[in-house]
């Protein structure tokens, strides 16, 4: 039985820690949103960050590789045996990790799950790896899925979409993401937060295509950042960054107007837009948790909006006044911010996309309704496939006499997929998303 145990700072403990968060993940029963970072001392934080994210990463291949080494599988009630493992080979193979502590303590971290039977196995496999690693690596690369690191069905999807681009896409995926910030223009133009940045050795560089967007060279904690409790910075991608800009258009000329942002968790869009306009705005999302973090970005910021814990499939939370434009951030896949949550490798299925395409479906159904006659509703997702993107926002014009696509053609991001902009994860730079911008037609 694994007890809790107070964190001693041991390398042993660590490794404990990260098998111990592991587990849910290859039992698909939770996600890495669920990473007690407390679980072990200050210092060690980082490195536990570390091994779960980095692990997740490079699931797909660490696995295959596990599945060489072992003559057998291990039992399902061993899966955090397993998860130690999957560490260990990740230390040896992608980290600066000394080869005696990446298996001499991963194998000995085995004694503090209460299974010290595994400390001899895991001490073999990962020493077998270190002889013959680069055979086996080759072995196992001549899986395409494996060398690219994406289960099977994945890949194929990428593949069948955006032919000349799915190959970038899954090396993009493979690569942490960028710490990015917002500057809040209430506050700083961001020149000046940049200089203030500079001022105190946190280089970075202006964002492309967001407006308020600095992309730091090396991120760090929020803390650090000047003024960040003061509600004066923000981190939020550069992509996700654009939605404020694309219903620019529909509120600033238009003070006072009511603007329903319908899947406001976990806020980043929803500060941007109160940042930016003088507007009246609803938040709604359907998890009273998230809501919570909506409300601390919010008091934070020092900016107010009218929460509201409700499924935005349903009408019976509006209080029947139209809304002048809608922000749709619709439950997706992911698969366009994977290096921010590479545990989707591990925990997304081919059955969930037709299943997430249904509720994108009921919620522009659900939602359209409630837009005045010529306003306006910005789609978004984090995906890269076109069945939630593209191909959602077709079969949504076709059956919906009333919509017309004002999706811009001109800008210098992304580009063109059916009646949106379709942007793809990029190397140091934006994450993966979709837009479409949809204007309610007057009689």
């Amino acid at each position: 039985m694994n007890l809790p145990r107070t964190p001693t700072g041991s390398g042993l403990d660590v490794r404990a820690a990260a098998a111990r968060s592991l587990v849910p993940i290859l039992t698909d029963k939770g996600s890495l949103a669920g990473l007690d970072e407390h679980s072990v001392v200050a210092r060690d934080r980082a490195l536990l960050k570390e091994l779960c994210y980095g692990t997740c990463r490079r699931l797909p291949r660490l696995q295959a590789l596990a599945q060489r080494l072992l003559k057998q599988p291990f039992k399902k009630r061993d899966a955090d045996v397993q998860a130690l493992l999957l560490i260990g080979i990740y230390q040896l193979l992608y980290m600066r990790t000394p080869a005696h502590a990446a298996v001499g303590e991963t194998a000995g971290a085995a004694r503090l799950l209460d299974k010290e039977w595994a400390t001899r196995v895991l001490n073999g496999c990962l020493r077998r790896l270190q002889r013959e690693a680069d055979a086996l690596q080759a072995e196992v690369d001549r899986d395409e899925s494996v060398a690219l690191e994406h289960p099977q069905w994945l890949l194929g999807k990428l593949r069948s979409a955006w032919p000349d681009q799915w190959r970038a896409i899954a090396q993009a995926n493979n690569e942490p993401g960028p710490m990015t910030l917002r500057v809040n223009q209430r506050h700083n133009d961001r020149e000046t937060y940049l200089t203030r940045l500079t001022e105190q050795g946190l280089g970075g560089e202006l964002c492309l295509h967001a407006p308020d967007g600095i992309t730091l060279h090396t991120p760090c904690d929020v803390t650090v950042l000047p003024g960040f409790a003061q509600g004066h910075v923000s981190v939020q991608d550069e992509a996700a960054q654009l939605s404020a800009a694309l219903l620019g258009p529909a509120l600033a000329p238009r003070p006072g107007a009511h603007v329903l942002d319908a899947c406001c968790a976990p806020g980043g869009k929803t500060a941007h837009l109160l940042e930016q306009f003088d507007i009246a705005l609803t938040a709604l999302d359907s998890d009273n948790q998230r809501l919570a973090r909506v409300d601390d970005t919010l008091a934070r910021l020092g900016l107010a909006a009218e929460l509201k814990h409700a499924d935005a499939t349903t009408r019976d939370w509006w209080s029947g006044t139209p809304f002048d434009a809608i922000l749709l951030d619709a439950p997706c896949s992911g698969t366009g911010v994977i290096r921010r949550h590479p545990d989707i490798k591990a925990l997304r299925r081919k059955e969930d996309i037709r299943q997430l395409a249904s509720l994108q479906q009921r919620l522009l159904d659900n939602l359209w309704p409630l837009l005045r006659p010529g306003g306006t509703l910005l789609y978004a997702t984090c995906s890269v496939l076109p069945e939630e993107n593209s191909g959602q926002i077709e079969a949504f014009l076709a059956r919906t006499p009333d919509a017309r696509a004002t999706t811009p053609n001109d800008v210098a991001w992304g580009e063109p997929s059916g009646p949106g902009r379709q942007l793809f994860p990029a190397q140091n730079s934006h994450d993966g998303f979709f837009y479409a911008r949809l204007e309610k037609q007057t009689a």
